[in-house]
């Protein structure tokens, strides 16, 4: 409040009366959070002029345009009572005379002095009571507009600040006069100005009663004006009226009148006050007006509060099809043009109640658009008709080329996009079949790409393949289509079948078998060499406007750098699969041991290669390690990792070391790689002899094994992180497997997918795998990949490989297995034995053979291990002998002089047997061997060889007499 008051003393002296009021009247309503507010001042006779007002509609301050100070209502009240009042909002139902309800709380009204004596109120509509801090305030508000009204300049004479033009302008200023009629005792008292235009021949002897009033005013316009007078007091509105009176002179001239009735007595009206003006210059303005409006090129239309027409111009007149005698009168609505409009009557009183103007588009006369607007005004409604019916084509075709202008840069974006994310080549062509041939109408696209002085068809869509099976591979010459544009490097646009065969008439048949009748030929130029061709086609004939031929050319040079920047990626793509391809086994090695079938699926279309792998690696004692490992990423790095992988894991597997310690030397493999190298692994180590199965993984999800009766289940495995994440030692878990059983190993990529979560793909493996047919493994294959790949179900983001395993268990009579004693003796005992198992399974052409190896490395044991000795023979698809003892000492093999004692025995060994190697056990070691059952060569075969029970004989004689080894005394002592 202190800074609104501040703010109004800081105001400059010497601004005017009516800037002051308005002053005082904004910050009044702005602190006091009212609703709006008015001043009045007073007049001549009894009566309170309002002067200034705010946030009032005129609905309100019309009748308190003239409040008689006698009267009842709040402004009267403070200036006769000199203070402050509050008139609480009175309800709807209160007695008293009719009177239009005031909105908000109430009213509080203030009093203005000037001296001793009031002059006038300032009123506000308030939402609540005032508190005594507003009422201070609206006091303090008051007291400054007092004193700074004293300080206004007073209004200049004519002599004083009037001249020329302007002297002219206010002599022609309205005088008004006001007047107060008593209802009951017809007295009406004029003031100055009002006699003057109500005094009829003598203004100076005018007679204070109504009947002078009445008659003055001219025949024609009496009725009407007492029936408007009869009317406000009945209803009590405020009464309007313009007529003409008698002038002293005997001519009329037209005033108006405006007042309302201000006392009542028992519900009664008692008293009229109003004022009243020379309007005879307003009304020669308004019939100037009318004229004009008459002949204006837009209709106009008034209609009064019941929705009559009250005037109608020359336009209305013809676009209503009617005459102004027949359009005065009647209601707008009932008009058969008016009728045809949709919802016109209730938008006329949706803009009549609301105040609020509107405008719209109607269809009045056949085949002409107007635009209709309704403007509300204080006595009804106008209405404006322009006829736009050009100007709504022009906008049409203007909004239609900005459509088509739009339309066209959304195509080259959206094609910009989608070429910015095509990977391939597929995906480009894909891309404009997709979003140039359909705005344009085409029912074909072939993208060409000239390889040497050839064709190569990239992609097509909407062309028969035998056509493209002509056209691709064919030699490119200038007298074609294809070859003109790669050598002019210009567009080609062939309108139809005949220019087609005027411009190449050996090849007239083409259209026929290409099924098209007019085409676009659009070469594709980087780098200022033009290396393909796109051919946009339609089935009929088609001329393409300049707009859109500039439109493909556009279009020619975003595909054309997409295309360019496809081929490389294919080429580098295909070189990755290929390097991929090389670096998984070509095929599965057969072993006794189990049966087994793979598949590898690369990632889907724009995928880089990846590192998925699998293997089966054949051990000693019909043991075999299946092994499934992914590279996480994609890539040629991620391709040759996988490389490495493979090759290391084959390595270790090789040294015959257990699962988990192959998974740690993995570990510290990856590890090497970098930080941001991981990858997956399972490591299945199956013995054929035991039927046990020994697992680890690195974050790999778990095999499926199929028992023969049909039974999957998913073992539970210790879930290890992946490579390069792990911290050693690996947990391993030990499957016992029945003979014949199904060993799934897969990546995740087979189960898992963006839309499907890997616990749901391992659930329809393992439907797929109960339910299918398990003999033919190539076959179960298909299958799995089929029912979780295929159909476009799931998107291949990541490559898959599955390998599936049978299992074949030992039998036991195949397997023979003796524990020898810690002494020389065990030679002898332990050649015996072979002989009569090797009788019994009738390989006695092995026998001197495995005598001879069995002796050697029972002479290792006795001579430099320790015991346990256990000698065991297997018979499969080789003979495999293994000797094993309690030592951790490893056999190695050394070249021996000629003067050395010892040296040969190993190398014996590796002569005689297929071969051979050592593996540790948990209590110790095991050598083994393995010799063929059937094909032995003739002569002595070197290292790895396989030799015949003489050449046996013939070697050990040899061998006995060249040196006094200690390997040939053991054999002839034990011999003996």
């Amino acid at each position: 409040m202190h800074a609104r008051l501040s703010l109004l003393v800081g105001t400059d002296k010497g601004i005017t009366e009516s800037e002051i009021l308005r002053l005082a009247l904004q910050h009044g309503v702005a602190e006091s959070d009212a609703l709006g507010g008015a001043i009045h001042l007073r007049g001549p006779m009894s009566a309170l002029r309002l002067v200034s007002s705010t946030g009032l509609p005129p609905a309100l301050t019309r009748p308190w345009e003239i409040v008689d100070q006698d009267g009842p209502t709040v402004p009267a009240s403070a200036v006769r009572e000199g203070r402050s009042v509050w008139v609480p909002a009175e309800p709807p139902d209160a007695p008293g005379p009719p009177t239009r309800p005031w909105p908000g709380a109430g009213l509080a009204s203030v009093p203005m002095s000037s001296g001793d004596r009031t002059i006038g109120a300032l009123t506000l509509l308030m939402g609540g009571e005032p508190t005594g801090e507003q009422w201070g305030f609206l006091r303090n508000v008051v007291a400054w507009a007092e004193e700074w009204m004293r300080q206004a300049p007073p209004p200049a004479s004519p002599r004083e600040g009037l001249s020329g033009r302007r002297l002219r302008q206010a002599l022609k200023a309205v005088t008004v006069g006001t007047w107060d009629w008593n209802i009951r005792t017809g007295e009406l008292l004029l003031d100055e100005a009002a006699r003057a235009l109500y005094g009829g021949d003598d203004p100076a002897n005018y007679v204070p009663r109504i009947e002078s009033w009445m008659q003055v005013i001219h025949p024609d316009d009496l009725p009407w004006t007492l029936a408007a007078a009869e009317r406000a007091i009945r209803d009590g509105t405020v009464y309007e009226a313009e007529y003409r009176v008698r002038r002293p002179d005997g001519s009329y001239g037209w005033t108006q009148s405006r007042g309302s009735v201000v006392e009542y007595d028992d519900g009664e009206p008692v008293r009229m006050v109003g004022m009243g003006w020379d309007s005879s210059e307003s009304r020669t303005a308004r019939d100037a007006l009318s004229r004009a409006l008459r002949h204006m090129s837009d209709g106009f239309l008034l209609v009064d509060d019941d929705w009559r027409i009250t005037f109608a111009n020359l336009e209305a007149e013809r676009t209503l099809s009617a005459r102004e005698e027949e359009l005065f009168g009647r209601v707008l609505w009932d008009l058969p043009p008016v009728r045809q409009i949709p919802d016109l009557e209730a938008r006329c009183r949706k803009a009549a109640a609301t105040a609020t103007s509107e405008g719209f588009d109607v269809r009045i006369a056949a085949g002409r658009r107007h635009h209709l607007r309704l403007v509300p005004g204080p006595d009804g409604l106008t209405l404006y008709l322009t006829d736009v019916t050009e100007k709504r084509r022009r906008e049409s075709e203007q909004a239609a080329a900005a459509r088509a202008a739009a339309e066209r840069s959304a195509r080259i974006a959206e094609l910009t996009t989608a070429l910015a994310k095509a990977t391939t080549s597929h995906d480009v062509v894909e891309a404009v079949a997709k979003r140039v041939l359909p705005p344009f109408g085409a029912s074909g696209l072939a993208v060409l790409t000239i390889e040497g002085d050839r064709t190569d068809v990239v992609g097509a869509v909407g062309y028969p393949q035998a056509f493209l099976d002509a056209l691709n591979g064919q030699q490119v010459t200038a007298s074609d289509p294809v070859g003109e544009a790669v050598n002019t490097g210009a567009p080609l646009f062939v309108a139809s079948v005949e220019e087609y065969a005027e411009h190449y008439p050996h090849l007239a048949g083409r259209p026929q078998l290409a099924g098209k009748q007019a085409w676009a030929f659009l070469p594709l130029t980087v780098s200022g060499r033009t290396f393909a061709v796109c051919s946009v086609a339609f089935d009929r004939p088609r001329r393409l406007t300049h707009e859109e031929q500039t439109l493909l050319t556009a279009i020619s040079a975003l595909v054309a750098h997409a295309l360019e920047r496809a081929r490389l990626y294919d080429a580098e793509h295909t070189r990755s699969q290929e390097l991929q391809r090389a670096l998984l086994p070509q095929r599965l090695p057969e072993v006794p041991t189990c049966t087994a079938a793979a598949r590898f699926l690369p990632a889907g279309q724009g995928m880089d290669v990846g590192g998925d792998w699998y293997d089966v690696i054949p051990l000693s004692a019909d043991r075999v390690a299946l092994v499934i490992g992914d590279v996480m990423g994609h890539g040629l790095s991620e391709a040759a990792t996988m490389g490495r992988l493979r090759t290391a894991v084959k390595t270790l597997a090789d040294l015959e070391l257990p699962p988990d310690e192959i998974m740690g030397h993995l570990n510290d493999i990856v590890c090497g790689l970098g930080e941001d190298a991981y990858a997956t692994c399972l490591y299945a180590l199956y013995d054929s002899t035991t039927r046990i199965c020994c697992i680890a993984r690195a974050g790999h999800p778990p095999p499926a094994v199929v028992q023969p009766d049909g039974t999957v289940y998913f073992p539970e495995l210790a879930p290890d992180p992946p490579l390069g994440a792990a911290d050693p030692p690996f947990e391993t878990v030990e499957l016992t497997l029945p003979d014949e059983s199904l060993l799934v190993l897969y990546t995740d990529g087979l189960v898992e997918s963006p839309s499907r979560e890997i616990d749901k793909g391992m659930a329809e493996l393992e439907q797929l795998l109960r339910t299918a047919d398990c003999r033919d493994l190539g076959r179960l294959c298909d299958i799995v990949t089929t029912g979780l790949l295929a159909g476009g179900r799931f998107t291949a983001n990541d490559d898959t490989a599955l390998l599936v395993a049978r299992v074949h268990a030992l039998a036991a009579d195949q397997i023979a297995s003796w524990q020898l004693p810690e002494d020389p003796r065990a030679a002898g005992q332990a050649r015996e034995r072979v002989r009569e198992q090797l009788s019994s399974w009738g390989l006695d052409d092995l026998t001197m053979t495995t005598e001879l190896i069995v002796s050697e490395l029972i002479g290792n044991v006795v001579r430099h291990a320790k015991g346990p000795v256990d000698l065991r023979l297997l018979r499969s698809a080789s003979l495999t002998c293994e000797v094993s003892d309690g030592s951790l000492t490893t056999p190695r093999m050394r070249r021996a002089s000629e003067t050395d004692e010892g040296g040969r025995g190993l190398q014996l060994v590796a002569a005689l047997s297929q071969r051979w190697g050592t593996r540790y056990t948990a209590v110790g070691k095991s050598i083994w061997t393995e010799q063929a059952l059937t094909g032995v060569p003739d002569g002595l075969p070197s290292a790895g060889g396989v030799v015949s029970a003489g050449e046996s004989q013939r070697l050990s004689a040899a061998q006995a007499e060249q040196t006094t080894s200690s390997v040939a005394v053991r054999s002839i002592s034990t011999a003996m």
